[in-house]
């Protein structure tokens, strides 16, 4: 079964276990909220994972981590921007996610994104702005299965970006 959770230090060892084969695939990490400092400073890198309050470029957000509680393993984590600026309602969205590259292929993102779609609910969010490269069609895919309604195609930095909006009920 999965199940978002917030970071708390008794998840250190799922957290660098994901974040490590992560680094290992080195691949870009997504979402930003989880590669923006270092994971093994447990303290310091759940301090770091949510935005508070609106800083200029960034809006009050909130990070979660997928645990299958079955295998006792995090298997992505998702970040939830509580509302939108011009950029992230440019290209950015609401919801931004991301599955360990050793659990991609099993549908564990489309369950993921129905459980944040469940936070969002919980913030007020009726109408939720997911966004991915164009090139990127798993994502776009599962966006889908969401029920994601593509609203038109955006070019960001020369990437083009599909943007989909979501009715959360």
């Amino acid at each position: 079964m999965l199940k978002l959770v917030k970071l708390k230090k008794e998840f250190s060892e799922q957290l660098i276990d994901m974040m490590d084969e992560w680094t290992m695939a080195n691949e870009k990490i997504i979402p930003w909220s989880i590669r923006k400092c270092d994971y093994h400073d447990i303290g310091q890198y759940i301090e770091s994972l949510e935005v508070k309050e609106a800083n200029g470029k960034n809006v009050p957000d909130s990070t979660y981590f997928c645990l299958d509680t079955e295998r006792d393993i995090f298997v992505g984590a998702v970040n939830i921007r509580h509302y939108l600026n011009d950029k992230l309602l440019f290209s950015g969205g609401h919801i931004g996610d991301g599955i360990r590259p050793s659990e991609r292929g099993k549908g564990l993102e489309t369950k993921t994104i129905a459980l944040a779609l469940d936070e969002c609910r919980k913030l007020g969010i009726r109408d939720v702005l997911m966004c991915c490269d164009k090139g990127n069609i798993a994502s776009a895919r599962t966006i889908e299965k969401n029920g994601g309604v593509l609203e038109n195609e955006v070019s960001e930095d020369g990437v083009p970006v599909l943007r989909y909006w979501i009715k959360v009920n």
